[in-house]
């Protein structure tokens, strides 16, 4: 049985934190849990000043994740926020008057990922596509503007609460070759959050703009359903190379995709091409093909507009247990016929030297 972010978590519930009586995880002082193929990380938060209580529990920690089936390394490590160093604040403060769109320091290229309906699987494909191009040799970013529902941590294994060295610059997390923030990052995986568009605007622009990216070829943004706030700030902010419209087969999807690429055309963002999400199902008893939501709509409305199709991406099990798993499949099962759907993606944006 190969080695699961999930077995590592209910290894590290079993371990009781002193101050509150939870356990680690409840408590939020383990973070940044990273399962690298048989290699495991994590840091415990806490007060330095009660460093020697927990040095004992940290090393208990490591010993326990260390018989575990499938690792052959840990490290535990222990770190605190300073007063001089408080975590990073994201909520907005009042919008700057605009500048009209601007580069982000580091970042060569945007490209943003939408979908106008919701539920088609445009973070997943987000995901793979940022994996594909690391596994390339592109320097990727996620950038995670689903605001309402951040996922893009549990798909990259990522977890833990970006630092900041000074508060108000704020330092990406990264798994899987990639940087990646996300507001899930900032909030509890059953945290809601309710803000208004005004706030929202804020947090997105703090997450573009104070984020310390590096030097990347490309920041993926993976862009909530619809036609909203996000998608107008992210496109009125910020410089975006161009956007990749995910879309099931069905019509009741092919509507809400229509009102994205309009959106996009009317911001003047280029639509580098399409993608058929879900495309089809292949039984894995018998073989049998079949079209669980129609077939060929999205290539036929590719077609139609004069954009190209990057990709029929089937409905498979195994995508969705790599997701869940916070190892996408280009990175867990990286030769399966379904990333090599998301790696030819990922030529097609490197070839056309779209990335």
């Amino acid at each position: 049985m190969s080695l699961t972010r999930e077995t590592v978590l209910e290894t590290l519930k079993t371990i009781s934190d002193p101050a509150s009586g939870q356990d680690v995880v409840a408590a939020g002082i383990m973070r940044a849990l990273t399962v690298d193929g048989d290699s495991v990380r994590f840091v415990f938060e806490i007060d330095p000043a009660r460093a020697e209580v927990y040095e004992p529990l940290r090393a208990e920690a490591e010993a326990k994740v260390k018989v575990l089936p499938g690792v052959s390394s840990v490290s535990a490590m222990m770190t605190a926020h300073s007063q001089k160093a408080p975590p990073p604040d994201l909520k907005p403060a009042r919008p700057a008057e605009p500048k009209g769109p601007q580069q982000i320091p580091g970042v060569k290229k945007i490209i943003a990922v939408a979908s106008g309906k919701g539920g088609v699987g445009k973070s997943t494909v987000s995901a793979n596509i940022a994996c594909a191009l690391a596994q390339a040799g592109k320097s990727v970013g996620l950038l995670d503007a689903d605001v309402y529902g951040p996922s893009q941590p549990r798909m990259l294994g990522v977890s833990g609460r970006p630092a900041s060295p000074d508060g108000k610059t704020i330092l990406p997390l990264r798994n899987h070759g990639v940087t990646m923030m996300s507001i899930g990052l900032m909030t509890n995986e059953d945290q809601a959050v309710v803000w208004r568009g005004p706030m929202l605007m804020g947090a997105l622009q703090q997450m573009m703009m104070q984020v310390q990216w590096g030097a990347l070829d490309v920041l993926i943004v993976d862009l909530p359903p619809g036609t909203g706030d996000v998608q107008m700030t992210l496109s009125q902010k910020a410089h975006v190379d161009g956007a990749i419209i995910v879309s099931t087969p069905q019509d009741v999807a092919l509507i809400d995709a229509r009102k994205g690429i309009d959106m996009f055309q009317k911001l003047n963002v280029p639509i580098l091409g399409m993608i058929e999400n879900m495309s089809t199902h292949i039984c894995s008893n018998c073989g049998h093909e079949e079209h669980v939501f129609g077939h060929g709509g999205v290539a036929a409305e590719a077609a139609k507009l004069g954009v190209p199709l990057l990709a029929e991406v089937p409905l498979h099990l195994d995508v969705r247990l790599a997701a869940d798993g916070g190892a996408p499949i280009v990175v867990s099962k990286p030769d399966s016929a379904q990333a090599q759907v998301f790696q030819s993606i990922a030529a097609d944006l490197i070839e056309k030297a779209q990335v």
